[in-house]
């Protein structure tokens, strides 16, 4: 291959380019690689391909590839300025109720990166993949030891996926038992929505069950409701309120009693890791987020992981794959076995999502979960505490669990909004705190600020907050509605970028000036 000749100007941008100079702004409205790049021109030495495109049924590519090119350094300085654009859990705290963003431990990201781990492929002959086999069976046995059940199905990649499997397994087992006409499920007014939109998928009916005046659960609701078409309930402990159930034994045993089986939406497990076991509450299944209870946040860079766990009763309909000891060895069983329902998703599930998960338990120890989740609570009170007086507090007769949920009563009269409040956040270096939910708080603003926080970071924020909040009273409207301000981009027309999005660039059109 010849050496590339023609190089690129690698001068600083001007207007004609749209790339801003060094040092002129912190964050420096950074333009679209198309932008500041072209077709011309490259930053690497790529010889030209000949590809014999006739196998490709006439679907080859017609026009040149309109792909800019970038030297090294600009390319590196592109992708780090767009990074700036966006807030990160590791730049600033992130209260998302009912999220979980939390402290990502390195060590875990230095495990799932073991070549072990990292590069194997799920068609591997499974005696070349032992350790990993290892880590799956260890993690399936400490997920069934925090939560004392009977089995656990690995391989859903997310919580509303394991949603769908646990309800897959209590619908299975009802037929099996010769009640397949059980169509109804219950469903707490302050679920989760994935919690009724699972139930839908799968043929049932919801029914609605009222939360009390104090947020949680009556157990006489669930007994009023209750019928032999019940096939299940899906109940949130803690729940989107934030609180524990008080009742939820109460509520296990009504159920167990009318045949019909207890689904307990595990999203909110990080308030409970190591101090209460599901089990022992009478749940027959369970999600849990392993990309939120064990530290990895939301999304984590890819795929996430919602495995399940389930009681004696519904074991017997675990999916597969699923790992299984064969004497010396390990074994991954791919077949269906007696009442196991087939597969819910492509081979095992998320790898790198179970090596951090384990990492995490086996770094911190039963001691550390618990003093985790502890922490978790502690801060969510703490945050009560602090803003109580001058926030609104729905339901002020319990302690919250790991969130603190608020709503928007203290701004009436101010002509501010809980938007507007949220968005006045961003502009004070928070990324905003959950808003709109629960549905049954109006103008609910849900914050969870997970046990990863500081006491000097709670405080910042509770003074930010305040402060805020002081401002808002105060009459200072303008604050609000214009917010945000000083981050990358103002307020967007929200509706409109909804119902009329550009989701294409296109090079704007070159016209020819006239000869003077």
């Amino acid at each position: 291959m010849s050496m590339n000749t023609q190089g690129r100007p690698t001068g600083i941008g001007t207007a004609a380019t749209g790339m801003s100079s060094t040092g002129s702004a912190l964050l420096p409205n950074e333009p679209l690689l198309f932008e500041i790049g072209d077709t011309e021109h490259s930053g690497v030495d790529l010889p030209d391909a000949q590809v014999d495109g006739s196998f490709l049924g006439g679907f080859e590519r017609k026009t040149p590839l309109d792909l800019a090119g970038l030297t090294e350094p600009e390319a590196m300085r592109h992708y780090v300025r767009l990074s700036r654009l966006n807030h990160s859990i590791d730049s600033g705290m992130y209260p998302l109720g009912s999220c979980t963003m939390k402290h990502n431990p390195r060590l875990n990201e230095k495990m799932a990166r073991l070549p072990g781990f990292a590069d194997i492929h799920p068609l591997q002959p499974v005696s070349t993949v032992q350790g990993a086999l290892e880590l799956m069976n260890q993690l399936s046995h400490w997920l069934m030891t925090l939560t004392n059940t009977a089995a656990v199905a690995l391989s859903p990649k997310a919580g509303a996926h394991g949603e769908l499997l646990g309800m897959m397994a209590i619908k299975a087992a009802q037929e099996a038992r010769g009640q397949g006409h059980r169509k109804v499920v219950l469903v707490p007014e302050s679920a989760h929505g994935t919690n009724p939109a699972t139930a839908a998928f799968l043929g049932y009916s919801v029914k609605a069950v009222p939360a009390r005046a104090d947020g949680t659960v009556d157990v006489e609701a669930v007994k009023a409701a209750l019928s032999p078409d019940v096939a299940a309930i899906m109940l949130t402990n803690p729940n989107t309120c934030g609180l524990f159930e008080p009742q939820v034994l109460e509520i296990a045993a009504a159920i167990h009693q009318a045949g019909a089986f207890f689904y307990c939406d595990g999203a909110n497990f990080n308030a409970i890791m190591g101090v209460v076991r599901p089990g022992d509450l009478g749940i027959d299944a369970m999600h849990i987020n392993l990309h939120k209870t064990f530290s990895t946040p939301h999304g984590g860079g890819g795929p996430g992981a919602g495995p399940v766990v389930l009681s004696e009763a519904l074991a017997p309909f675990a999916p597969v794959p699923f790992v299984r000891r064969n004497g010396n060895a390990l074994e991954l069983v791919e077949h269906v076995e007696g009442q196991a329902l087939g597969r819910v998703t492509a081979f095992h599930g998320q790898m790198g999502m179970y090596v951090r998960a384990l990492t995490y338990m086996l770094s911190h120890g039963a001691d550390g979960l618990r003093q985790a989740a502890e922490d978790a609570v502690l801060n969510a009170n703490y945050i009560k505490a602090r803003l109580g007086e001058v926030f609104s507090v729905p339901y002020p007769d319990y302690p919250t669990m790991h969130e603190a949920l608020f709503d928007d009563s203290f701004l009436e009269g101010t002509g501010v909004t809980t938007l507007d409040f949220a968005k006045a956040l961003i502009d004070e270096g928070f990324h905003p705190m959950t808003m709109y939910f629960p549905l049954v708080v109006h103008g609910a603003m849900l914050v969870e600020p997970t046990e990863s926080e500081s006491k000097q970071t709670l405080d910042h924020f509770c003074d930010v907050m305040a402060e805020l909040a002081e401002d808002a009273k105060n009459g200072n409207r303008e604050r609000f509605t214009a917010a945000p301000q000083r981050a990358p981009r103002r307020r967007l027309d929200e509706t409109r970028a909804a119902r009329q999005p550009i989701l294409r660039w296109e090079r704007p059109m070159v016209v020819p000036q006239a000869a003077e």
